[in-house]
């Protein structure tokens, strides 16, 4: 068994490296490497706190970290790229549930001090947290049950809020806001009542008053998740990312593991500040995404003139023939064909025959931050040809050709032209300023968010249907 001393050493070495880690993530060519230091601190904060003091039940623990290391490398050979949103959901889910059971185990051992204290029970009555606990004074402890309340909360919200993001994600569940009648009430109702029991618990009362809590939050979760559209589910994914960084720290507390806490704080600020950038890039309000849309715009969206042109393969390779400058814009039907090869392909043929060809890639294409970029990165795409949407915005009027890839929200019009939109005043990529626009989509239909795009009824666009991948490699042997 190591001794603090290692235990303490190693935990300021892991959360370097996950500092490192966070820091690299930020530029496509250093996050290989930070991908690395991620790996070797969680490496070394789950050997050094599985050895550390106190630490015993080997023969249950082993077992299940083999168990759950054989399954996370299944998954992760089995889970394609393009289903990596719901699976960071879907992670996120664990996270609050630990949290739940952590903190529902904390306080059970709590009162199984505070028994063994009056009934003069030696300290070789307790387990090491027990142990740990019974060393508190009673205002320390008072602190424990805190941490044992957000605990249980956060990690409840997070858990419920994680499957149903998960359910959308992965389409299991409606993409549309939906909420029970009395909506931001019965939310409302229900984190007042969770603070009535947590004064309650807090006060002396029962273990019924936790698991209360928990139905609550579990609650809560699912109800505000299931409030928000597919519009805004980057946000969430983010924003849940954050939640479950906040449960792990106050576990964190409530284990007197500083690693814990630090990584948690971690997590839970980046997650955080994601929001927040993800919800400036999109113009929303973060308290009205969090609740649901609460406070937004109301009204009928504005109806559309027009009908949906379609184009074949032909015309489209035509165009691109005669043109000079080509911006190919993808959004998560790109990932869902798998396409990024075609595209990377298609890049590379335009290129050799002199255009210039660059990426628009707005902050929340696809259904996670960084979805497009990651894509493009592996089927090796320059990076200094992939540009935000900052950055190529005001390039799209000089521009010949735009092709569009399974995009919907983040080239719609109806953002900058109708205020009735959901997504009025989001900033899009401004595609129809082009001469030429190309919409690669599989048919007519709205999308994931069910936002309706007065993009495709443009003069200047025309609708490329089908698979996006068989389209893009349609392409390919009619580029001169």
């Amino acid at each position: 068994m190591l001794s603090q001393g290692f235990v303490s050493a190693a935990a300021i070495a892991a959360s370097v490296l996950f500092v490192l880690s966070l820091g690299g993530l930020s530029n496509q060519e250093k996050a290989k490497r930070a991908v690395w230091y991620g790996i070797v601190g969680m490496a070394v904060a789950v050997f050094f706190t599985a050895f550390g003091p106190g630490i015993g039940a080997y023969w249950l623990m082993i077992p299940m970290v083999i168990v759950g290391a054989v399954a996370g490398a299944y998954v992760a050979k089995k889970v394609e790229m393009t289903e990596m949103p719901q699976l960071v959901a879907a992670l996120h889910s664990f996270v609050g549930l630990a949290a739940v059971f952590v903190a529902w185990s904390a306080d059970l051992e709590r009162r199984r001090v505070l028994a063994a204290r009056a009934l003069d029970a030696g300290a070789e009555q307790f387990s090491a947290f027990a142990a740990l606990v019974a060393t508190k004074a009673p205002d320390e402890l008072m602190f424990l049950q805190i941490e044992v309340v957000l605990g249980v909360f956060i990690g409840a919200v997070t858990f419920t809020g994680s499957v149903i993001a998960f359910g959308k994600l992965a389409g299991k569940v409606d993409g549309k806001p939906r909420q029970l009648p009395g909506g931001h009430l019965l939310n409302a109702g229900a984190a007042a009542l969770s603070l009535l029991l947590a004064i309650l618990y807090l006060n002396g009362a029962g273990f019924w008053t936790l698991l209360l809590i928990a139905a609550l939050a579990f609650f809560i979760g699912y109800h505000l998740i299931m409030g928000i559209g597919g519009a805004d589910m980057p946000v969430v994914v983010s924003m849940l990312n954050s939640y479950s960084g906040w449960a792990a720290a106050a576990i964190g507390f409530t284990l007197s593991n500083d690693l814990l806490i630090v990584t948690g704080a971690l997590v839970g600020s980046s997650g955080a500040i994601l929001s927040y950038i993800m919800c400036k890039a999109m113009n929303r309000n973060f308290v009205n995404v969090i609740l649901g849309g609460f406070g937004g715009s109301q009204g009928p969206a504005a109806e559309i003139e027009g009908e949906q042109v379609a184009i074949d393969a032909g015309g489209v390779a035509s165009a691109l023939n005669d043109a000079d400058s080509v911006i190919i814009v993808p959004g998560y039907g790109m990932a869902v064909a798998q396409a990024q090869n075609a595209v990377s392909e298609l890049v590379r043929k335009l290129r050799s025959a002199g255009k210039e060809v660059r990426f628009g890639i707005h902050p929340v294409a696809g259904r996670l931050p960084g979805h497009m970029n990651v894509l493009l990165a592996e089927a090796r795409v320059p990076y200094d040809i992939v540009l935000e949407m900052d950055e190529i915005n005001d390039d799209f009027a000089s521009t010949d050709v735009v092709i569009v890839i399974g995009s919907n929200d983040i080239v719609n019009p109806a953002a900058q032209e109708d205020p009735n939109s959901p997504i009025a005043g989001m900033p899009v990529l401004k595609v129809w300023e082009a001469k030429q626009v190309f919409v690669c989509k599989r048919g007519q239909g709205t999308g994931y968010s069910g936002i309706e795009n007065p993009l495709f009824f443009k003069e200047n666009t025309r609708m490329f249907y089908g698979d996006a991948r068989s389209s893009i490699d349609s392409l390919l042997s009619q580029i001169d």
